[in-house]
């Protein structure tokens, strides 16, 4: 008997394959008639046939966090001996209310057998969230000491202000100009966050910006805020410097978070807990800004060497010998340690004696970023070649800076060296202008010896006074001599006028500069190509416009720009040229191509004003 069961039972399921419902087509939306704010609720629409091309209508008032995701379901079956089955598919959109109010939600369309199908349209309450109820029914769960809500359609995990954001957090408000600041993104939440797909953080335009990397795996740590506990976590951190006076404002940061919430059906088996259904919504969250003051630094006591150095530092020299001999070289090295705005620092200036070959100094930067600040070691090696005899002084080098905890300014000295130069192989040479960093070489080690062997002379003794060559001997010491006079009054009226020097010198000391940084560029050192980079825009601009150091800053160059009539494209191609090398020394992720770009565009820059002050 069984087995003549199961034989009937298979020809019907097979036969069922072959059969199919001619009924009407029913395409219906359907949703939660009063949904509340900041709750997420699904929209469905439901098709009793095989459809394609679904078009949804403009939501206008609710934003749209997920879907639509499509289902499709089969079923079949056979009354008085007739067998029928249908398909029903589904498409689910998860939106969000955008404000309070009663809304219409117009007909959607799809199309089924090339007919298209419209849907009925749909009104929903959207109320305040503080009208949700506490539970609705025989929907609400409870797992816990946490309570999930549901509509009568089934809802969601609730998504609220309170329940997940991000707070900006300032280390200080008010500050010194040079002062660093630490930023920090947090954020606090109840819910499960998958990821996050998008960060927009503001440009800092005022400041200069040092990222703080951020560890990896970052786990969640426990934190009350407002009587409430959530989970928390570090997600930007960036130290700044402002580069400017006055009240600056701090733009706000968006951060769009995948979040993963748990579906609530509105009837619940034992076998949901197995099998609980889940959405990912996106949800935009928005970090506050930050109004920043920033205070001049006092006036009163600023040493005439201070530079612009803001923090806490030490400094410590020491030279190779005090004792030496002539065309042998030395070298003085200088250490400064400290906290604060370290990638500011400018070398001490040594003065030697004339009777020395001084060499440009060579730097090495050992730095590291915390919340605490920059800190590290800057140090500084000045290579010299002593070219006369006898007891010179070297007199000691002075790094002035604003120590934030005192408030008040402080001068840090090297000790004065007394060196002891005795006569060495090759004698004494005169001293010429050396600038570049090059090998040092020994010299005098190219004098032929005089010829000792038998040389026949003939004498031919001739009285010269009177004659032509006599002439020309005695005049062209005193042509020589006039010229020198005209020359050197000249060079020395000009040399009167340290502005003026500095502005002739300005496009050769620039372009040794940009030499050495194509050095650094054929050599893929990134670091040391935008330093260099920057230092040469920056100290042409000085000595060309005549801004003292302690004045640098984007806002007084452009004014000044401006006021030699400098074209504007000009003036941002600067600017421009500048942000590059600032962001890749604190963020340096920048190829080798668009190091190439940058090292063109200054190149360029400098050419357009060099052209535009010779017009002039």
């Amino acid at each position: 008997m069984k087995q003549i069961q199961f034989i009937l039972t298979f020809i019907l399921f097979a036969s069922a394959w072959n059969l199919s419902a001619q009924g009407e087509v029913e395409f219906t939306a359907s949703a939660p008639s009063t949904v509340y704010m900041d709750t997420p609720f699904q929209l469905v629409y439901s098709v009793n046939s095989s459809a394609k091309d679904l078009r949804a209508p403009d939501f206008q008032f609710f934003e749209i966090l997920a879907g639509p995701f499509e289902s499709r379901s089969s079923s079949w079956q056979s009354v008085n001996g007739k067998t029928t089955s249908s398909v029903t598919l589904t498409y689910t959109f998860t939106l969000m209310p955008g404000k309070t109010g009663t809304f219409k939600i117009p007909p959607a369309s799809i199309m089924v057998d090339r007919k298209k199908v419209y849907s009925n349209g749909l009104t929903i309450k959207v109320e305040s969230a503080e009208n949700g109820p506490a539970q609705q029914g025989a929907g609400q769960i409870q797992r816990g000491n946490q309570q999930q809500s549901q509509s009568s359609s089934g809802g969601s995990q609730k998504v609220t202000g309170e329940s997940i954001f991000v707070r900006t957090l300032v280390s200080k408000a008010n500050i010194y100009e040079q002062e660093a600041i630490l930023v920090t993104y947090k954020l606090y939440t109840l819910l499960d966050v998958a990821q996050f797909t998008d960060i927009r953080l503001p440009d800092y335009n005022g400041f200069l910006k040092q990222e703080i990397e951020q560890p990896a795996n970052r786990q969640l740590s426990a934190e009350t805020y407002n009587g409430r506990s959530y989970g928390t976590v570090v997600l930007y951190q960036t130290l700044l410097f402002p580069q400017r006076t006055g009240d600056i404002q701090i733009a706000p940061a968006s951060f769009t978070a995948l979040l993963r919430l748990k579906n609530e059906a509105q009837l619940r088996s034992i076998f949901d807990d197995f099998f609980d259904s889940y959405s990912n919504v996106e949800k935009t969250l928005t970090a506050s800004g930050a109004r920043i003051k920033v205070n001049p630094l006092p006036i009163e006591g600023k040493p005439a060497s201070f530079s612009g150095a803001v923090g806490n530092f030490d400094l410590q020299s020491s030279i190779t010998t005090e004792s030496l001999k002539t065309n042998e070289p030395a070298t003085i090295k200088v250490v400064i340690s400290g906290t604060g705005n370290m990638k500011l620092l400018k070398n001490p200036e040594i003065k030697f004696p004339d009777a020395f070959e001084v060499y440009d100094p060579k730097a090495e930067n050992e730095f590291k970023t915390g919340s605490g600040g920059v800190s590290g070691t800057k140090t500084i090696e000045y290579l010299f070649i002593p070219r006369r005899t006898g007891r010179y002084e070297i007199p000691s080098a002075e790094l002035s800076y604003f120590d934030l905890k005192d408030r008040s300014y402080k001068t840090l000295r090297t000790p004065a060296y007394v060196l002891n130069v005795s006569k060495g192989e090759g004698g004494e040479t005169i001293v010429g202008n050396f600038t570049n960093k090059e090998d040092v070489t020994e010299i005098a080690k190219d004098i032929r010896y005089i010829h000792t062997g038998n040389v026949n002379l003939k004498t031919e003794t001739r009285p010269l006074f009177g004659t032509l060559p006599f002439w020309i001997m005695f005049l062209i010491p005193l042509i020589i001599a006039a010229i020198l006079f005209v020359f050197l009054r000249k060079y020395q009226k000009e040399n009167a006028n340290i502005r003026l020097v500095k502005t002739k010198r300005a496009n050769k000391v620039a372009q040794k500069r940009l030499k050495q940084a194509q050095k650094y560029l054929n050599e893929g050192k990134k670091e040391q190509f935008y330093e260099e980079v920057m230092k040469a825009v920056w100290s042409y601009l000085s000595d060309k416009l005549s801004i003292p150091v302690a004045e640098l800053n984007k806002e007084n160059i452009s004014s000044k720009l401006e006021a030699r009539d400098v074209d504007s494209d000009t003036i941002i191609q600067f600017t421009d040229i500048l942000n590059a090398c600032e962001f890749a020394s604190y963020a340096p992720t920048s190829g080798i191509q668009e190091m190439g770009n940058v090292y063109e565009d200054a190149a360029d820059a400098i050419g357009k004003i060099e052209q535009h002050f010779r017009k002039k």
